[in-house]
């Protein structure tokens, strides 16, 4: 398996010569200083991959190729905004990327309500609280119906929790779910984030399903001409977020993806976090059904707690049989080395980590600490080497 680092390009706090030292030879990144919807110019696409290689890198997979959030919604007239889409796509086929990772998780990415949890031994991690998202939703969004989505529990705590809070902690609970973000986006404020979810008002689960399938009868056949695989990535967490549907989010959601349009460029990106967050979602299984079309793995795990709250446990810890999973990605691979296929490494990358000795110092993006992933990576690195040495040789 490939060894892969995500790397936030000029936002990023952590340089290309330090993540050489991790023994990684797979940047994934993206242009995130391009608003959505805008193309990625040949010149920006090609003065990336060069910089790349010249720090004796690979760059052949793109996180994320974002989508505009009209096409989510079907929204107006969406033909410029897919025929540069697809112009993208052309550019950075033109430059030897491979793979396009991407999600279709409606105007938030992945959320988190705390951003630097204790974790026992030291060190914080990210962590998601049922309890603080319920008092987002419930008494700072006022979002109608919220209590519908939460225990008479959860919303007692959530209750507690807004009423002994400061200004500054329900500041701080806002920053952490707009967190998730990449690059130098504007993030919302309360009364924006109000005003934004305006816009998904009366779509549903059908209805963004639908939006969906469109975007990938518009991006998919083009995709196949172009040599691109395009590989999902799953809602995080795992379950309706603000009242918005999440769609991508358990075995038969992916079984309705891969269907929707079918192509050998119609794949998957393995998060196991984000699957793992999940209570009935068993990742190895996962894995292992859809292994042909996995392009792409994040290998994280995750503690989970009844009430639906999580959060990052170290990479070989939480509730995801981290060996089981890798031994399926290696079963996988094996096969593909057999039958000949091109793209029979399968790239990882340590996702997420927790904040280790002097992580916290360097304040890079929540979740991305430099050390925190390095143990991440030696962790996995082991299992694989572990777990190959018990194979035959394809």
């Amino acid at each position: 398996m490939k060894e892969g680092w995500r790397w936030y390009g000029k936002f990023d706090k952590i340089s290309l010569s330090e993540i050489a030292q991790t023994g990684a030879s797979e940047i994934v990144t993206a242009q995130h200083e391009i608003p959505y919807g805008e193309i990625w110019a040949s010149e920006t696409v090609q003065a990336t991959r060069q910089k790349l290689n010249a720090a004796g890198f690979n760059w052949t997979i793109v996180e994320s190729l974002p989508i505009h959030e009209k096409i989510k919604r079907n929204d107006g007239d969406l033909s410029g905004l897919f025929a540069n889409y697809r112009q993208s796509m052309a550019n950075l086929a033109a430059e030897g990327i491979e793979v396009i990772c991407y999600n279709f998780m409606p105007l938030l990415d992945w959320t988190r309500t705390d951003l630097a949890a204790p974790v026992a031994r030291g060190g914080t991690c990210l962590r998601f609280s049922s309890a603080k998202m319920a008092a987002l939703e419930l008494f700072m969004v006022e979002r109608p119906e919220a209590e519908n989505d939460y225990s008479a529990e959860v919303i007692r705590q959530a209750k507690a929790w807004f009423e002994a809070s400061t200004q500054a902690e329900r500041d701080q609970l806002i920053h952490a779910v707009m967190a998730g973000l990449p690059g130098a986006y504007d993030r919302f404020d309360t009364a924006g984030l109000k005003e934004a979810l305006k816009a998904y008002d009366g779509i549903s689960r059908d209805q963004l399903r639908a939006n969906y399938k469109r975007f990938l009868d518009e991006v998919i056949p083009t995709a196949e001409d172009l040599g691109l695989r395009f590989a999902v990535h799953p809602d995080d967490p795992p379950r309706d977020i603000l009242g918005l549907p999440r769609i991508v989010s358990n075995e038969a959601d992916i079984d309705w993806i891969l269907n929707a349009h079918e192509s050998p460029s119609n794949g998957l990106t393995l998060c196991a976090g984000s699957l793992g967050a999940n209570p009935r979602n068993n990742v190895p299984d996962i894995a292992r059904k859809f292994a042909d079309k996995i392009h792409f793995a994040h290998l994280r795990n995750v503690a989970k707690d009844p009430d639906g709250s999580f959060e990052e446990a170290a990479h070989l810890g939480g509730d995801t049989d981290m060996v089981d999973l890798v031994s399926a990605l290696l079963t996988e691979q094996r096969k593909r080395r057999t039958d000949g296929r091109k793209d029979a490494d399968i790239t990882f990358r340590p996702d997420h980590g927790h904040d280790l000795f002097n992580d916290a110092e360097r304040e890079a993006h929540p979740g991305y600490p430099l050390l925190g992933r390095m143990r991440g990576l030696a962790e996995i690195r082991g299992v694989i080497a572990g777990l190959s040495a018990q194979l035959p040789a394809a």
